[in-house]
């Protein structure tokens, strides 16, 4: 009898978490970021790191990592077509009137995988300082958050009560996250599919 031996899913969700904080980290560190209050494109930037890290990691196509995180094949294209060496010169512009585009958090995205991969990220330290700080501002710290508590758990989940367990006192923009669960969608495909469905129950 012959056993079949799948492979190992990769960890995508633990990568996407070090881009993200790694990301943060490139753009001047906590310090910088308690400048800019009202981060609203910080879940974009984290869409923006689990694309990076479905293509190169995952050698995902575009409509598979649009399926996964739950956003346009179009923005997949702009976030992944973004350069990673000019995004710092557009990103200070940027952050200035706290819009950064999908281009510029792609290529924030590709700029911090390229270090994390490099072996350039202490994620201890990082987790803790960017929550530190992250906590002081508005919503921002949700997307951390949300993907520590819900480690290990399978997907898709069909079954809302086990998200709204999980979540049960975490905000999102002011709203808990348990009562945003009932205004989303099932199945909720993956965690990228949960923070992208959470982000627009709580606009």
């Amino acid at each position: 009898m012959v056993i079949e031996i799948k492979p190992q899913e990769k960890d995508y969700d633990t990568l996407a978490l070090r881009v993200f904080l790694k990301a943060l980290e490139i753009i001047g560190g906590p310090k910088k970021l308690f400048e800019y209050r009202n981060l609203t494109w910080v879940p974009s930037l984290m869409e923006a790191c689990y694309a990076v890290v479905l293509k190169e990691e995952g050698m995902k196509t575009e409509d598979e990592i649009a399926e996964f995180i739950g956003i346009t094949k179009q923005t997949v294209r702009n976030m992944l077509s973004a350069d990673p060496d000019l995004v710092l010169k557009k990103l200070e512009g940027e952050l200035e009137t706290k819009e950064v585009k999908v281009h510029t958090a792609g290529g924030l995205a590709k700029l911090a995988y390229r270090e994390v991969k490099e072996g350039r990220d202490n994620i201890p330290f990082v987790i803790s300082v960017c929550k530190t700080y992250l906590s002081q501002l508005f919503g921002v710290v949700w997307p951390v958050e949300v993907l520590t508590v819900i480690k290990g758990l399978s997907f898709p989940v069909e079954n809302r009560n086990i998200l709204k367990e999980r979540l049960k006192g975490i905000q999102v923009k002011g709203k808990y996250a348990e009562e945003l669960i009932d205004m989303i969608e099932f199945p909720v495909r993956s965690p990228a599919d949960l923070l992208h469905k959470l982000k627009e129950a709580a606009t």
